[in-house]
């Protein structure tokens, strides 16, 4: 993995969210996103949430990546399980978030996550960037069956950028 790419992707989402966020006035953050339930200030606090449950995610790997193969496959053949309730507590999570959190907030939560992921992926060695674990692919399209420390780092981004195309904030 290379660490510079993933600090500069991380960069690139920083700066885009404030100038997303800095630059919609409340009528257009009322305005319906394309192609989902959420309006466009409920999608930013989504793609918000994409980044603040990595650190989760990173945790999850940390144990799982330690045990049998087949201790996360089960795991996450029961988390597929649970994809109905899953997908209605992400709705509607992002629906009280995207209504409860200010727009400004949200950007200085966006920037402390990214802060901590930087911090964390100077510390992880390359053996851990390596380990992996089996993941709930009903949960999220970028889900991988297997997926790495790495790869972990890289799925906000690719969520991010996935919904970044549903705003309809021009």
């Amino acid at each position: 993995m290379d660490r510079t790419s993933m600090h500069e992707e991380l960069e690139r989402v920083r700066a885009d969210f404030r100038r997303l966020v800095e630059s919609a006035d409340d009528d257009v953050l009322r305005r319906a996103s394309n192609g989902t339930r959420w309006n466009n200030r409920q999608l930013l606090f989504h793609m918000l949430l994409g980044y603040l449950i990595v650190r989760a995610l990173l945790g999850l790997v940390r144990v799982f990546g330690r045990l049998p193969r087949g201790a996360s496959r089960a795991y996450a053949r029961l988390l597929n399980a649970g994809t109905r309730p899953f997908d209605e507590v992400n709705f509607l999570g992002s629906y009280a978030g995207g209504r409860t959190v200010s727009p400004a907030r949200m950007v200085v939560m966006f920037d402390h996550v990214i802060d901590k992921l930087h911090r964390r992926l100077d510390a992880e060695t390359d053996a851990d960037l390596a380990r992996g674990m089996h993941y709930p692919t009903r949960w999220d399209p970028f889900f991988k069956d297997y997926m790495t420390l790495a790869d972990i780092y890289h799925f906000p981004t690719q969520h991010y950028d996935f919904h970044r195309g549903q705003l309809t904030l021009d």
